[in-house]
C-alpha cells in the first residue's frame, strides 16, 4: 500500500464490525456468501403475482422470508416489505457485531446512528393503495399509506427498534444508494458526530409496476426460457438486467470504539468516491468518464495507488451499454494493472437489487478480503471484447485480497466507488 495522505494519520479510522443480508440466494450472510461461491442463480419464474402479461416473467425474488419472525402480525401489516427486509438485515448485522438488539448496554445510543436508504421505497404499498383508491374510493386509503411508502421509513423503524438517537436519515440515489449510505456513515464517524453507524439499503420492487416499468424502458432481460442464465454481465449475449429484492446492512465503527468493546473487525472502509455523469437520465456516459472520476476520487481519498487494488466488484448489471462503459472506465483508469486485478459482478447471481445493491455487494467485497476469494461472474460463456477486464468467469478465484473496490451507479448519472482494505 502507498503511504498515508497527510490527514490520514490523524483522522478517525472507520472499520466494519457487523454484516447482515436478505437476498434472493440466501436470507443470512452465511447462506448468501456460500451461494455466491457456488455460483447459484436466484432467478426464477415470478411467484408473487401473475406475470403472464409481461415481456419479462421472472425475477430474483426473496424466497422463504417470514416477517412474523421479526414483527407481530399487526406491525407487519403496517410496514412495506422493504422495511421487513431492512429490519432482518439490520438485526443480523448488529448481532454479528456483538450488539444484540435486545441488550446493547453500555452502548451510548446518542452516538449511534442509522443511514439506511432505498431506491424506490414502498413500491408494493403504493401499487396496492392505488388499486384500493381506483376500485373502492378515497375512504379505502390506509392511514399508514404515507409512512409505508416513504424511503426514509426503514431508518425510522430501525432507530425506534434499537433506540439509536444519533444521526438518522435516508440516502436515495437509485442504484448507488447503498454505497452513498456508506459514504455518509464514514463521514459522520470521521467528523466525530457518531461512534457507530448502521448503514445499508433495502428494496422490494418485484411487483407488477416494477416489472412493467422496467419492461417499458427495455431494461430487463426477456430470457424467459432460461431465467437462471439471464443475468450475464460482460457476456456478448446479455440482453438486460434481472430485477431482485432484498437488503444489506453493515455496522461501521470508529476503530477505538470497536477495539474497546472487543469487536471483531472485518475490514477498514477507507473511502467512498462519488461523481456524476452529467449526461443522461438513465444511460451511462459511453466512455465511462464519471465512473473513472469516482474511481480516481476513491483511491486518492483512501491514499492508495491504483496498483494496490486486488479486486473490484463491478456494478455490471448485464445491460449492453452499462457493462461496456464501466469496463472502459476500469481499463482506462487502471491501464495494464486491469489485467492483474480480479473483477466480478455478483449481480449475475443475485440480480439487481437497485437501492440495496451497493450494500449487499459491499458485504461480498468485505468477505472477499476476509476469505481471500473473489466470487464468480456466472453465465459468462462468450466475453464481449468491449468488456476488456479480467473477470472471475464462472468460478471463484482464490487470491490474496488486501484492497477491494465496490462500484455502484444509479439512474441520473450517480457514480460511487467504495474502497475497503484488510485490517492490519
Amino acid at each position: 500500500m502507498s503511504e498515508q495522505t497527510p490527514n490520514e494519520s490523524t483522522r478517525r479510522r472507520v472499520v466494519v464490525t457487523g454484516l447482515g443480508a436478505v437476498t434472493p440466494v440466501g436470507l443470512t450472510v452465511e447462506t448468501f456468501w456460500n451461494a455466491l461461491l457456488r455460483g447459484e442463480s436466484g432467478a426464477r419464474p415470478i411467484t408473487s403475482f401473475d406475470a403472464s402479461a409481461f415481456h419479462t416473467r421472472f425475477a430474483c425474488e426473496v424466497q422463504g422470508f417470514d416477517p412474523l419472525a421479526y414483527f407481530d402480525r399487526k406491525k407487519a401489516r403496517h410496514l412495506d416489505p422493504f422495511c421487513h427486509y431492512a429490519v432482518a438485515a439490520a438485526d443480523e448485522a448488529l448481532r454479528d457485531a456483538a450488539l444484540k438488539p435486545e441488550e446493547m448496554e453500555p452502548l451510548d445510543r446518542e452516538r449511534a446512528g442509522i443511514i439506511f436508504g432505498s431506491g424506490i421505497g414502498g413500491f408494493h404499498t403504493l401499487q396496492n393503495q392505488a388499486r384500493e383508491y381506483f376500485e373502492h374510493g378515497a375512504r379505502r386509503i390506509s392511514p399508514f399509506f404515507i409512512p409505508m411508502i416513504i424511503p426514509n421509513m426503514a431508518g425510522g423503524v430501525l432507530s425506534i427498534r434499537y433506540g439509536f438517537q444519533g444521526p438518522n436519515h435516508a440516502v436515495v440515489s437509485a442504484c448507488a444508494t447503498g454505497n452513498h449510505a456508506l459514504a455518509e456513515g464514514l463521514s459522520l464517524i470521521r467528523e466525530g458526530q457518531a461512534d457507530l453507524i448502521l448503514c445499508g439499503g433495502s428494496e422490494a420492487s418485484v411487483s407488477e409496476m416494477g416489472i412493467g416499468g422496467f419492461n417499458a424502458m427495455k431494461a430487463l432481460s426477456t430470457r424467459n426460457d432460461a431465467p437462471e442464465a439471464a443475468s450475464r454481465p460482460f457476456d456478448v449475449d446479455r440482453d438486460g438486467f434481472v430485477l431482485g429484492d432484498g437488503a444489506g446492512a453493515l455496522v461501521l465503527e470508529e476503530v477505538g470504539h470497536a477495539t474497546r468493546r472487543g469487536a471483531r473487525i472485518y475490514a477498514e472502509l477507507r473511502a467512498v468516491g462519488a461523481s456524476a455523469d452529467a449526461y443522461h437520465m438513465s444511460a451511462p456516459h459511453p466512455e465511462g468518464r464519471g465512473i473513472a472520476l469516482a474511481l480516481k476520487k476513491a483511491l486518492e481519498e483512501a491514499g492508495l495507488a491504483p496498483e494496490t487494488v486486488d479486486s473490484i466488484n463491478m456494478h455490471a448489471t448485464s445491460t449492453p451499454l452499462g457493462d461496456e462503459s464501466e469496463a472502459r472506465a476500469v481499463r482506462g483508469y487502471f491501464g495494464t494493472h486491469a489485467d492483474r486485478l480480479t473483477a466480478t459482478s455478483t449481480k449475475s447471481m443475485t440480480g439487481h437489487l437497485l437501492g440495496a445493491a451497493g450494500a449487499i455487494e459491499a458485504i461480498a467485497t468485505v468477505l472477499s478480503i476476509v476469505h481471500g476469494v473473489v466470487p464468480p461472474t456466472i453465465n459468462l460463456t462468450n466475453q464481449d471484447p468491449e468488456c476488456n477486464v479480467n473477470v472471475a468467469a464462472n468460478q471463484a478465484v482464490h487470491r490474496n485480497v488486501k484492497v477491494a473496490l465496490n462500484n455502484a451507479f444509479g439512474f441520473g448519472g450517480h457514480n460511487t466507488c467504495a474502497v475497503f482494505s484488510a485490517w492490519e
